[in-house]
């Protein structure tokens, strides 16, 4: 049996007092035992990185940001290994995996940017003989909290930026699929980042709670559902930390009578049952205006057949198991539940069986129609590959319904009208818009995040936003007058 356990100051850690299994989700079967930290060894980690925040933050960006570009460098070779990390312990297909790494990517390289992008401003002569400027400098020891369904991509939505920007990162992955990101921190290390920079606590709430609460924890970034978002701000920001907290969704995707129809479903068949559903930016909801929803029913049902469910390491699937028997058990749950509040279920991914794979986690896409906005289905994230169609009279009951849902993560519509796409682009209350676009994740030099109860705290995820996150303001005021000219001022100072 593997045994899994942290990445503290350049090396592996002994083996923790308690742990938990990994499981392969493919198979059913345990891969690896996991250490799950106690407050002790938090708190010793964190000691080791604030120790090392006191070198590394006087390194210059430029040299952080060489470290980055050989991690890239490092990464991009070492690609498919990441990916089949990814595949054994998530269950996604490989090029699924690949895509996650390659969008983490993104960051790395736009986090290779930080003497641009620290630079603060100057302004000369303020005041007579007086110069002021402000400058952006690191925070200290920062923390990020991981989910299980992007075990590569989050954690370099996150620690890219902030050790570039001069932090120390202390990285709580997933305990459910921690192996990747142990490999992330080995070639960080072997591309020369000074030990105690990057380190991986593996754990539960326990080191969570430690992180949440430690004095020397800065900021807090966590991406998951929203009652552990809500808890993570909470509890974090009463301890005096900076927070972002990325939520739950229910992201709906609206389709206009005039949309093209086979474009809208194959954008579909990706953003509802790509990886499993296990996507926070996945669609799960059709809002079909008019008589859309019959054509797109049509459509849908021969491809949601078609779907090649199966061990993600086996070429040309569609789609993987889920991610535990705990959350299948969840999502069946879910559907059980439609059945009886009134749904009706056309395509009923509960028959599946994968050959050779009968412990396996897998469903297959199901599809609801006749969905109402009362029913539990709608209202709550399954987080599977569940998709429900709401049938609506027109455009402006679709938007109702889209900003008096409490997430407000994502959302596209999918028309040939650029009146109705502006029209939804401005009023929409969602934080996330695609045009045509299933699935509006930005690119890294914009950010990411969503409004409501996506997000907690006033900061997205990663590009402009993220190095805000990371980094705090500096002010500075300054005059050299001569020896002869002080004299004691009683009023407020007025720049002349």
């Amino acid at each position: 049996m593997q045994q899994i356990n942290h990445y503290i100051n350049g090396a592996h850690s002994e083996i923790s007092e308690r742990s938990g299994p990994v499981f392969e989700p493919a198979t059913g079967e345990q891969k690896a035992s996991v250490s799950l930290a106690s407050a002790a060894e938090v708190a010793g980690v964190i000691e080791l990185a604030k120790k090392a925040h006191t070198s590394w933050s006087q390194v210059s960006p430029l040299n952080r940001s060489r470290v980055l570009f050989k991690f890239k460098a490092l990464v991009e070779h070492n690609i498919d290994e990441l990916a089949e990390l990814i595949t054994r312990e998530h269950g996604k297909v490989l090029d699924d995996a690949k895509g996650e790494i390659i969008r983490g990517l993104e960051v790395v390289e736009f986090a290779c940017g930080i003497p641009h992008l620290l630079k603060g401003e100057h302004t000369e002569q303020v005041g007579g003989g007086v110069d002021a400027w402000c400058v952006n400098q690191s925070l200290g020891v920062v923390a990020g909290i991981s989910p299980f369904n992007f075990p590569v991509m989050v954690p370099m939505w996150m620690f890219p930026i902030a050790i570039a920007a001069g932090n120390t990162f202390i990285m709580k992955p997933s305990e459910k699929d921690p192996s990747s990101v142990m490999r992330l921190a080995e070639l960080l290390t072997e591309a020369g980042l000074p030990d105690g920079v990057f380190n991986v606590i593996n754990g539960d709430k326990e080191a969570v709670d430690t992180l949440l609460s430690h004095k020397d924890i800065q900021a807090v970034s966590f991406v998951g559902s929203t009652p552990i978002a809500e808890y993570i701000y909470e509890t974090a920001s009463k301890h005096g930390k900076r927070v972002q907290a990325l939520g739950g969704a229910k992201n709906h995707m609206l389709l206009m009578p005039d949309a093209d129809i086979d474009q809208a479903v194959g954008a579909l068949m990706g953003a509802a049952f790509g990886s499993a559903g296990e996507r926070c930016m996945a669609i799960s909801v059709v809002l079909a205006v008019g008589d859309s929803g019959d054509a797109l029913v049509e459509k849908l049902l021969p491809q949601i057949a078609a779907l090649r469910v199966g061990n993600g390491v086996t070429p040309e699937m569609d789609m993987g198991p889920l991610i535990s028997a705990q959350h299948l058990a969840k999502v069946n749950s879910y559907v059980d539940t439609g059945v009886a509040e009134g749904a009706s279920l056309l395509a009923d991914g509960r028959q599946l069986s994968v050959a050779d794979h009968e412990q396996g986690y897998f469903l297959g896409g199901c599809l609801f129609d006749n969905v109402t906005p009362e029913m539990t289905i709608y209202k709550e994230e399954i987080f599977g590959p569940v998709l429900a169609i709401v049938r609506v009279k027109d455009y402006a009951e679709a938007l109702a319904l889209i900003n008096e849902h409490e997430f407000g993560n994502g959302t596209a519509i999918f028309t040939q009208s650029g009146e109705a796409a502006r029209h939804f682009c401005h009023h929409v209350q969602v934080g996330m818009v695609g045009v045509n676009v299933p699935i509006p994740v930005p690119m890294a030099f914009h950010s990411f995040g969503g409004w409501k109860r996506s997000l907690f705290g006033p900061l997205h995820m990663h590009g402009p936003d993220g190095v805000r996150f990371y980094t705090k303001r500096k002010a500075i005021t300054a005059r050299w007058p001569k020896s002869n000219d002080a004299k004691a001022e009683f009023v407020m100072p007025t720049m002349k």
